[in-house]
C-alpha cells in the first residue's frame, strides 16, 4: 500500500477528552475519529489492526472446534424479560420501540438469542457438545464513556456460547477455551494475568478474567506475592479481621442528637470518632424482601458478593419509602438495633463482627447511637456472618498479604450452568429419552480492547510501538527524497520485492520532508522501518530500524529485502504459540 493513497490523518494536537495513552495515540495516529460520546469510526490504519486481531481470534476459535455464526444487534425485549436481565442491566441496556410499537434492545451480549436458537435446534444428546461464536458490534449505554475504546458505548466483541449434556462436559470445553484465550492474547503480543472473577449479570457458577496489567486500567487485580491467589476486585475474598478487644468497661448505649448529619464523614466530625469505629446499616430490596447489610464505616459493600449472599436474587438499594418503613427514620440514620423483626435477613460483614463497640444509626431521624456493644446490645446470632465487602490495603487471603495493581480486562470465561437454558427452553433428550436442560458456558473477548491494551503497553514519547502481529503494516519504507529518481527507484524495488515475499508493507511515497515522514513513522508505530535516502543509496545501502530499538543498521540494497524478511520473522517468532 502507498501512503500517498491512504487516509492516515495524523495530528499533533491531543483531544481535550483524551485521558490515557491509547486514546490519545489512536486519535493522533489517525486510527480512529470520535463520532459521538463513546462511539468511534475506525479509519484505515485502525481497521487494519482490528482485522488482524479478529483474524487471530477467528483462527484460534476455529482450531478449538467452535463454529462461527452472526446474530442480530437488535433483539426483542421479550427474550430479555424471560431471563430478567432487562432489569439486571438497568439503564445500561439501550431500549427502543419500532414503528409497530414492538420493544427492542441493542444487544450488549447474546445469551438470550443464542439460547433461543439452541432451544429450537438442539433435541438430542448426540448433537452435544456444541460451541458457537460470533464477532460483532455490541452496545451498552454507558453512563460515562471514557478512556477511548476501553469504556465505549459501542464496541466489538467475540462472544462464544457452548452447550453440554452435563457439568463434566462443560468443564472440558471451559478448559479448552481457557487455553485458547491464552494463545490468542500471546499471539496479539499482550502480557496478561488470569484471575478469578465474578459472573455479574451473566450468572453462573464460575468465571476467570484475562487482564492486562496497566496503570491506566479501570479494573483492579488483587493477588498474593507468591502467586498462589489472584482475583479481580469483585471476586477477591478476604480473611476475617482479628477481633479487637475492648478496653475497660463500656458505658451503656446512648442516643446522641445529630441534627441534619447523616453521612459518615459528618457524623465522625460531629462525634469526634473515626469511620472504622462506625457501622453502616444499608437497607436493600432483594426480590421485594428487605435485607439489612451491616458494614464498617470505612468499607464499601461489594454488590457481587452481596448477590451471592442472597442466592442470586435481584438486589438493589431500597427506596426512601422502604427505608423509612423499616427503620422509622429518614435516610442516613439506619441502625441494626431493633430492626430484626422488620427485615427478612441481616447480613453482617466479618469486619463488623471484629468490632466490639460501635457507633451507628439510631433508627431515629437526626440521632445516632454510641457505645453499642456486640453481644450485649446486639445479638450476633440474629445476623449471617459473610464476606461482603471490597478488599482494601492491609487485607489478607489465607494469611497472605493482598497486593493491588490496575489492569484492563480483555476477556472473560463463564460457567453459566442452566440459568438460561431452563428459562428459555434449551433442552435435549439423553440416552434414556429423558428431557434435560443444556449446561452452558460463555466466553467473551473485547476485540478493540486488545488493540487499546497493546498501545497502552507499547508506546513512548514519539508514538505507538505495535506488536508485529496486530500492526496495521509489518514494514514501513520511508523514501526520504521522493523527487530523486534513484532513491525512489530503490524504494520501489524493495517495496515490490517485499510484497512478492508476502510482507505487509507500506511505502511512504509522499512529497514531504524527511523529518515529517520520520515523525509520522514513529507515531503510527510500524514495527520495522526501512529508510531510503540519498546519502545511504550513494553508498549502496539502506537503513533498517526496529521501532522498539533506538539504533538502526545499514544493509546493502541487494540484501535489504532478505534482512527485512528475517527481522519480521524474528518478531513473529517471539509471539508464536
Amino acid at each position: 500500500m502507498r501512503y500517498s493513497r491512504m487516509l492516515i490523518p495524523t495530528v499533533k494536537e491531543v483531544p481535550a477528552d483524551a485521558e490515557i495513552a491509547s486514546h490519545k495515540l489512536m486519535i493522533r495516529a489517525g486510527l480512529m475519529r470520535k463520532v459521538a460520546s463513546g462511539t468511534y469510526t475506525y479509519l484505515p490504519l485502525g481497521w487494519r489492526s482490528l482485522l488482524k486481531v479478529i483474524s487471530i481470534v477467528r483462527e484460534e476459535m476455529d482450531k478449538a472446534g467452535a463454529q462461527e455464526i452472526l446474530m442480530p444487534a437488535v433483539q426483542p425485549i421479550e427474550l430479555w424479560q424471560k431471563t430478567g436481565r432487562d432489569v439486571d442491566y438497568g439503564q445500561t441496556l439501550a431500549k427502543f420501540e419500532d414503528r409497530h410499537g414492538r420493544k427492542n434492545v441493542l444487544a450488549p451480549t447474546a445469551e438470550e438469542v443464542v439460547t433461543s436458537i439452541a432451544a429450537s435446534e438442539i433435541s438430542s444428546y448426540k448433537q452435544l457438545p456444541m460451541n458457537i461464536y460470533q464477532i460483532s458490534f455490541k452496545f451498552r449505554d454507558e453512563f460515562r464513556p471514557r478512556f477511548g475504546v476501553l469504556r465505549s458505548r459501542e464496541f466489538i466483541m467475540k462472544d462464544a456460547y457452548s452447550f453440554h449434556t452435563d457439568p463434566e462436559s462443560l468443564d472440558e470445553t471451559y478448559k479448552v477455551m481457557y487455553e485458547t484465550y491464552e494463545k490468542i492474547f500471546k499471539r496479539c503480543g499482550l502480557e496478561f494475568v488470569i484471575v478469578e472473577a465474578e459472573s455479574g449479570e451473566m450468572g453462573g457458577s464460575g468465571s476467570h478474567q484475562f487482564t492486562v496489567p496497566c496503570e491506566n486500567g479501570e479494573d483492579t487485580i488483587i493477588y498474593t506475592k507468591d502467586g498462589s491467589y489472584a482475583a479481580n476486585l469483585e471476586r477477591a475474598a478476604v480473611d476475617p479481621l482479628p477481633k479487637d478487644k475492648s478496653k475497660g468497661k463500656i458505658p451503656p448505649m446512648e442516643e446522641v442528637h445529630t441534627p441534619n448529619i447523616g453521612s459518615i464523614e459528618a457524623v465522625c466530625k460531629f462525634l469526634k470518632t473515626r469511620p472504622e469505629q462506625m457501622v453502616k446499616t444499608l437497607i436493600y430490596s432483594a426480590d421485594d424482601e428487605a435485607v439489612a447489610v451491616l458494614i464498617r464505616g470505612d468499607h464499601d459493600v461489594n454488590e457481587e458478593k452481596l448477590i451471592q449472599a442472597v442466592s442470586g436474587k435481584h438486589i438493589e438499594l431500597a427506596d426512601e419509602k422502604t427505608i423509612e418503613k423499616v427503620t422509622g427514620a429518614k435516610v442516613g440514620f439506619a441502625g441494626p438495633i431493633g430492626i430484626v423483626q422488620k427485615v427478612n435477613t441481616i447480613l453482617m460483614d466479618h469486619a463488623v463482627a471484629a468490632m466490639p463497640v460501635w457507633v451507628t444509626g439510631a433508627n431515629k431521624t437526626d440521632h445516632h447511637t454510641i457505645n453499642v456493644l456486640l453481644g450485649r446490645d446486639f445479638d450476633v446470632e440474629t445476623a449471617q456472618l459473610v464476606d461482603i465487602r471490597y478488599a482494601v490495603e492491609g487485607d489478607t487471603h489465607n494469611g497472605k498479604k493482598l497486593l493491588f495493581k490496575k489492569g484492563i480486562e480483555v476477556g472473560q470465561v463463564f460457567k453459566l450452568g442452566t440459568k438460561y437454558s431452563k428459562k428459555l427452553g434449551a433442552k435435549f433428550l439423553d440416552e434414556k429419552g429423558k428431557e434435560l436442560p443444556c449446561w452452558m458456558g460463555c466466553y467473551g473477548i473485547g476485540v478493540n480492547r486488545i488493540l487499546a491494551s497493546a498501545i497502552e503497553l507499547g508506546n513512548d514519547k514519539n508514538g505507538i510501538i505495535f506488536p508485529v502481529s496486530i500492526a496495521p503494516f509489518e514494514v514501513l519504507i520511508s523514501c526520504v527524497n521522493q523527487n530523486d529518481e534513484v532513491v525512489a527507484g530503490v524504494s520501489e524495488r524493495i517495496y515490490q520485492a517485499l510484497l512478492n515475499k508476502g510482507v505487509d508493507v507500506l511505502l511512504d511515497d509522499r512529497q514531504l520532508r524527511g523529518g515529517v515522514k520520520f515523525k509520522d513513522a514513529d507515531l503510527i508505530g510500524i514495527p520495522v522501518k526501512v529508510t531510503v535516502g540519498q546519502k545511504s543509496v550513494a553508498e549502496g545501502k539502506v537503513e533498517i530500524k526496529l521501532r522498539r530499538e533506538s539504533e538502526s543498521q545499514k544493509v546493502s540494497i541487494e540484501k535489504a529485502t532478505d534482512k527485512v524478511v528475517e527481522q519480521v520473522g524474528l518478531l513473529k517468532e517471539k509471539l508464536s504459540v
